[in-house]
Formats: C-alpha cells, sequence, structure tokens
C-alpha cells in the first residue's frame, strides 16, 4: 500500500472568489483581512452561496486530480483560519481591534477583542463540511483554530488570564468538534502552532485544553493536532523567524500520551532530526515534505527520499505525507505542481 496523503488547511482561493485573507499581499499582518472580511462577503450579494460553493469544489477537485488522499475544504470561505472561527464565538469584539505584537517580533497587527465572556454559538462547521464532502468521495477533513493560538492571536480585554481563557475556547470548540462528528465527519484536526512557540505553556496547559476538545467524540473520528513553526509574510523569505526547533522533542512525549490520534509536523523548510519520530510510539506522524513557502519545486525522488527516511523510524501505517502547512503563499499553479510531487512520490514509497 502506498502512504496517504493529506493537505493541512488553507488552499489558494480561486479567482472568482473576492475574500481578502492573510495570504493577500496588502492583507499580510491580517490587519486588512479581518477589517473587510464582512463587506467582503456582503459585496457578493444573493450569489455568494454560489461563488462560495464553486470555490469549495475547485478546490476539492484540485487536491483529487493531484492524488490528494484526504483533501480538506481548502478554508476558502475564511479570511484567516482563527479569526473565521472567532466571528462565530460570544465575547468577541470585531469592531474594536487591539494593536498587538506578537511571536518575538514575527508578527504584528489588529486583532479581534475578547470583550466578554467566550462561549459556542449554533454549530457552523457541519454545514462547510457538507458542503465540501459533496463534491468528493474522498473524506474531507476540516480543521479548527486551537484554544492557545486562538488566544495568541487576538486580544484579551476581558480574562487577564490566557488559561482561564482557553479553557473556555476549548469548551466552545468541544461543542464544534461534536457536532462536526454528529454530521459525519471523520477526519478533524485542531491547529497549535503556538505549541511550537511556548512549549512550557503548551505542557503546563495547552495539552490539557486539547484533551477538553475532544471530550466525547465518538470513536471513529481521527482526531489530528496539527503543529507548525511559523509562516513568512511572503514566498521565498528566508528571513523569518521560526519556532525553536527543539520544540517538537519537547512536545512529543506529552503529545504521544494524550487523546490525539495523529500529528502534524512540519520537515520541508527545515528537516527535524528524526530521531523525533521515535518518540512517538502510537500516534501517527503526518510529515511535511514540502515547502509551502518556497517557490522552488521539489523533486519526486528528493521527497521519496525523505519519505523512506521517516519509514526507518515509523511503521508505514503511521506516516501520512503531507506539505509543511497551508497552501496559500503559493498560487493554484505552484501548489497543484508540488501536490503532484507529494503523491507521486508517496505511492512510489
Amino acid at each position: 500500500m502506498p502512504l496517504l496523503t493529506t493537505t493541512i488547511g488553507a488552499y489558494p482561493k480561486p479567482r472568482s472568489l473576492r475574500i481578502p485573507d492573510w495570504f493577500d499581499p496588502g492583507a499580510v499582518d491580517s490587519s486588512v483581512a479581518t477589517r473587510d472580511y464582512v463587506h467582503a462577503i456582503e459585496r457578493l450579494g444573493a450569489e455568494a452561496g454560489r461563488i462560495i460553493a464553486a470555490g469549495v469544489r475547485e478546490v476539492i477537485e484540485d487536491q483529487v486530480a493531484c492524488g490528494i488522499d484526504i483533501p480538506t475544504d481548502g478554508e476558502v470561505r475564511r479570511e484567516n483560519y482563527v479569526h473565521y472561527h472567532c466571528r462565530h464565538l460570544e465575547g468577541f469584539d470585531f469592531e474594536h481591534l487591539t494593536h498587538r505584537i506578537l511571536r518575538d517580533g514575527a508578527y504584528e497587527a489588529e486583532l479581534p477583542t475578547v470583550s466578554g465572556p467566550v462561549k459556542a454559538r449554533a454549530p457552523f462547521l457541519p454545514a462547510d463540511w457538507k458542503l465540501a464532502q459533496g463534491f468528493t468521495e474522498r473524506p474531507v477533513k476540516m480543521t479548527l483554530p486551537g484554544p492557545m493560538t486562538i488566544a495568541d492571536t487576538t486580544a484579551d480585554a476581558f480574562y487577564g488570564d490566557a488559561e482561564a481563557l482557553g479553557r473556555d475556547l476549548a469548551a466552545a470548540l468541544n461543542q464544534e468538534i461534536l457536532a462536526l462528528a454528529g454530521a459525519g465527519c471523520k477526519y478533524i484536526q485542531i491547529d497549535e502552532p503556538l505549541f511550537a512557540r511556548k512549549p512550557k505553556q503548551a505542557l503546563a496547559y495547552g495539552i490539557d485544553h486539547i484533551e477538553r476538545c475532544w471530550q466525547g467524540v465518538p470513536p471513529g473520528v481521527v482526531k489530528t493536532l496539527h503543529i507548525c513553526c511559523g509562516y513568512p509574510s511572503r514566498l521565498d523569505q528566508e528571513d523569518y523567524i521560526k519556532a525553536d526547533p527543539r520544540a517538537y522533542f519537547e512536545l512529543a512525549e506529552a503529545i504521544d500520551a494524550c487523546v490525539v490520534d495523529a500529528v502534524s509536523l512540519e520537515d520541508a523548510h527545515r528537516p527535524n532530526d528524526l530521531g523525533l519520530l521515535d518518540c512517538f510510539t502510537d500516534t501517527t506522524v503526518i510529515f511535511g515534505v514540502i515547502a509551502i513557502a518556497r517557490s522552488r519545486i521539489e523533486t519526486v525522488d528528493e521527497v521519496h527520499e525523505r519519505l523512506v527516511a521517516a519509514l526507518r523510524h515509523l511503521p508505514p501505517e503511521r506516516l501520512i505525507a503531507a506539505p509543511d502547512c497551508g497552501l496559500g503563499h503559493l498560487g493554484r499553479d505552484l501548489a497543484m505542481r508540488k501536490l503532484k510531487v507529494l503523491s507521486e512520490a508517496a505511492k512510489s514509497v
């Protein structure tokens, strides 16, 4: 059996879908996308549903055409993977944004403000998943931002305590995850890049919050945790600040012992010491072998070689090939060319 393949989340938005996001040249600090998102949806008018559905169909069909076994909806209706979710929760103020400098100076933006208790509203992701799943027989994975990452990508003016905020976020995310699972979604992924930035906090309370997110999820749902080490502001930016590479080693044992079934790690932009994979005795590793911020296209032989090296540490049933993170910076043509390399390499192993 060839190795399975998946994507992580974001996919380049179709040209027909004029929704701003973090990958727009004028919106890399997120402020433009955050401020303009609602107006962009309103400008689509009565055609919004049809245009968004056509966009989702395009990105699903692209991934399937490239050979991806477990595609995502490409997050094409989202301005970014964090704030779209926050718009559907009680307690977030998108009218009064707060300026913050984050992640050791790697990120600066005007962010939505937590102005009251965070609570779930009516579930919204089941409808997103059903739309995407209707365009393919392959299982579509849905993604959600994790509690630590939401807390770090917003501005808290209410709790004054990241752990307390995280607990309420975990409870709200749990309701959405249960709704997704109840709708039939098998692959659900929580994105927590902040784990790599703040491993001490992740170990102190972040993993407990992740476990709370999955509470009550029925058997058969593949519970995935994605931890990347940071996005650049643009394609081919080599000097951007990434998380400490030792963070994965600090987190590995606790992640392997927790409730998640699979952990997604980046390896393409900055290769790991593959002894890291030995730390995962039960957990499947979704292994990033395609760089999502470099225009250079990997060769099939290069990706094949790295997957073979990983298989010296993991059995094939616990290794899935993937890009490092979302594909938004690449544009459609480059993303598809890279995904075809990924699929061909995975099938050649």
